[in-house]
């Protein structure tokens, strides 16, 4: 009991910090931040290493700033025809040298910009600078960020001559105005916050208390402190997840299903027979695991991945004609509109001349036609829906719903997930991906589903040869492409021009391509077009009637147009490589040899790496390992995939090691004691409910 007092959330109000009134207060808020421990577990997202003597070690998450601490020899005001005022000042450094400091300001009407600067400039005053150089060895000038006086005894112990913290901020907070805050705030409650590690979990992974790692990553002292309170907040945040994942796998596994399957072929050997292929051997073994999780007494939770082009729908159809054949309702769920009109066309193709009843569900079916398939739902007259998270919506009711199958899982969260088994009575689960990511091979290997892996193409099929060009060489491939009687993929990052730049937008550049190329039939397609536009332009590249499709990265999954031979994705350096894979697996669906090309702008390192792995592997299996180091559980274009994670500072792709050692020490942990009712557990019991019973409904922790 004394666990669970210790560990006991600190609600103290942020008004009991000096200089926080309800203004700022409400500032705070906007951030997620409602009181004291919301703010000491308000990470910084990097720290800045402001001290003179820096060391020579590099982490990825600390910069290193230019620092200069001396007497000012002189000081100046200069004006710029821009509007900009400059003020420079020399300072000679202790220790030797001279830097320059200068500061940029705009003009304001009526105000002194300048006048703290000549106050706290005077010869002879002493004061600390901060900010960049391209002169990091000899500092010969700084462009300043910030400066303090040197007989500033706060702004030494928490501004400058140290690591410091930087926060995502808000309008009308200042960094300064933050770690001031943060600091009063740790000072209240990070003793009393309370540690839910047992000591022995503390001792055997060399662990900081919690209440060490809170003081230590906001304000470390050096970088050993800083790398070991990570550490251990990492640790914490990995292991609750993996319990969490391990409750609900169990929870899963021993509720029993009321209904089951019989295997009765009037859907699936018609379906088999006008498919018109064999099916592959990846797919077959994928159906019969499938079938035999199906047919098993507890819910389905299996993850499925191929590569691009595998044939992952037909497996999906398979289950859901099984379901069809024993009088049941199941649903197909995409996450965006377009890609689940892309997929109700295939369904249209595949499950032709079959006595099955399927409809189309999104946000803008009209009113009476969605009224007419919601009434065929909640008869059972309807066998199969395609849709987006409309099917979510409480208003979607089903007679007799027994399987859901979610496309693009990575677009999905846990509690996503469970809303649409709870559609029905403990509904079996299939969840797809075309690129193994991160967060999906974590699930699959320690979270709440199984794995089913489809790694080869159909028989046919070449690896689309993947380079690295310019746009001229890119539009000349497109004139030999179509020439040949292929068609062609043009893919832009964005559809209006942006403000960033060397963004390309898909809108301006389609112009430009028609009056490139005018004896072609070019289209548009992008996700803010009608509905009927957009399902226009997909027939018409479908059917011939278009040869060159310019579009956004809605054309990553679903269109299957075998004549499609060649893809030019602009800006690529702007993608992740989930997204790069999946554009690129938009061609090659023939027996023809295939280019994917990439036209990129200005890249960082990060970006160069990532476009080096896309060109080198062709199997997005083996992408998915790069994409592990490269990127991380987040994708860079579309929503974050470790949402329903909660986390704040682990990232699967750096803190494998920290991983490995939490989920060995949750398998001894619920070796030992699998409810987790262990007096010495009390704080992670604790600790699991108030971040996860609610969330993911874990029972067992209720």
């Amino acid at each position: 009991m004394l666990c669970l007092i210790c560990y006991k959330r600190i609600m103290t109000s942020l008004r009991f910090i000096k200089g926080i009134g309800p203004k700022k207060a409400a500032l705070f808020n906007k951030l997620g931040i409602a009181d004291i421990e919301d703010l000491a577990f308000y990470f910084p997202r990097k720290w800045i290493d402001r001290r003179l003597d820096q060391e020579k070690k590099d982490l990825p998450f600390v910069s290193k700033a230019a620092v200069a601490c001396g007497e000012v020899i002189s000081a100046r005001e200069a004006y710029a025809a821009s509007g900009l005022v400059i003020f420079k000042a020399m300072i000679k450094r202790d220790g030797g040298g001279n830097t320059e400091a200068v500061f940029f300001k705009r003009r304001a009407r009526g105000f002194d910009v300048f006048a703290s600067l000549r106050k706290d400039f005077r010869p002879g005053s002493r004061v600390w600078i901060t900010g960049d150089s391209d002169d990091m060895l000899f500092l010969s000038r700084i462009r300043a960020q910030e400066y303090y006086c040197d007989n500033d005894a706060l702004a030494k112990k928490l501004h400058i001559g140290r690591i410091i913290p930087v926060y995502s901020l808000t309008e009308g907070l200042t960094g300064k105005a933050m770690r001031e805050t943060v600091a009063a705030g740790l000072a209240i409650a990070a003793d009393g916050i309370g540690d839910f590690l047992p000591a022995r979990i503390r001792s055997k992974r060399a662990l900081f208390s919690r209440a060490e790692a809170l003081r230590s990553i906001h304000f470390p002292e050096n970088y050993f402190q800083l790398e070991f309170a990570r550490k251990r907040l990492i640790y914490e945040e990995l292991l609750l997840f993996a319990l969490a994942c391990s409750i609900r796998r169990r929870e899963i596994r021993e509720i029993p299903k009321h209904f089951s399957y019989e295997v009765k072929r009037h859907l699936l050997t018609p379906f088999r027979r006008n498919l018109g292929f064999e099916l592959t051997a990846g797919q077959k073994k994928a159906i019969n695991e499938i079938f035999d999780d199906m047919m098993a007494p507890v819910p389905m939770a299996r993850l499925l991945e191929g590569e691009v082009g595998s044939g992952k729908t037909v497996v999906a159809l398979s289950a859901m004609l099984l379901v069809a054949e024993n009088g049941a309702q199941s649903a197909f769920i995409a996450p965006t509109e377009i890609l689940a009109q892309q997929h109700f066309f295939a369904f249209e193709k595949f499950l032709k001349g079959l006595k099955v009843r399927f409809e189309l569900l999104t946000g803008s079916t009209p009113a009476a036609k969605r009224k007419k398939i919601l009434e065929g739902l909640a008869s059972g007259e309807t066998d199969i829906i395609i849709g987006t998270h409309a099917i979510l919506s409480s208003g979607v009711k089903f007679k007799n719903f027994r399987l859901a199958v979610v496309d693009e899982q990575h677009r999905f969260g846990v509690r996503q997930r469970a809303a649409m088994r709870n559609k029905g009575d403990l509904a079996d689960m299939l969840v797809m991906t075309a690129t193994p990511i991160p967060r999906s091979l974590f699930l699959s290997m320690y979270g709440d589903l199984d794995l089913s892996t489809i790694k080869e193409l159909p028989a046919g099929r070449k690896p689309v040869k993947t380079l690295e060009t310019d746009e001229q060489t890119a539009f000349d491939a497109v004139a030999r492409e179509t020439a040949a009687g292929n068609k062609v993929y043009i893919v832009y990052p964005a559809i209006e021009d942006s403000v960033q730049a060397g963004l390309k937008a898909v809108k301006t550049e389609f112009e430009k391509i028609k009056k490139f190329f005018p004896h072609l039939k070019i289209d548009l397609l992008h996700g803010r077009m009608k509905s009927g536009e957009k399902k226009k332009a997909m027939e018409n590249f479908a059917a011939g009637d278009t040869q060159v499709l310019v579009a956004t990265q809605v054309v990553e999954v679903g269109l299957d147009v075998p004549e499609a031979s060649l893809m030019i994705i602009n800006n690529a350096e702007r993608f992740g490589l989930a997204a790069l894979h999946q554009l690129r697996g938009r061609v090659g669906r023939g027996n023809k040899q295939s280019k994917c090309l990439l036209v990129c702008g200005s890249r960082t390192a990060e970006s160069s790496e990532r476009l080096a792995a896309l060109v080198n592997c062709p199997s997005g299996f083996e992408l998915s390992q790069k994409d592990i180091y490269l990127r991380g559980a987040g994708d860079i274009f579309t929503e974050e995939q470790h949402g329903d994670m909660g986390f704040k500072l682990a990232d699967l792709s750096r803190d494998g090691e920290i991983l490995r050692q939490a989920i060995s020490d949750k398998d001894e942990l619920l070796s030992i004691d699998p409810g987790i009712s262990a007096p010495e557990n009390a704080g992670i019991r604790a600790k699991l409910i108030e971040q996860y019973a609610g969330k993911w409904n874990l029972i067992d922790l209720s």
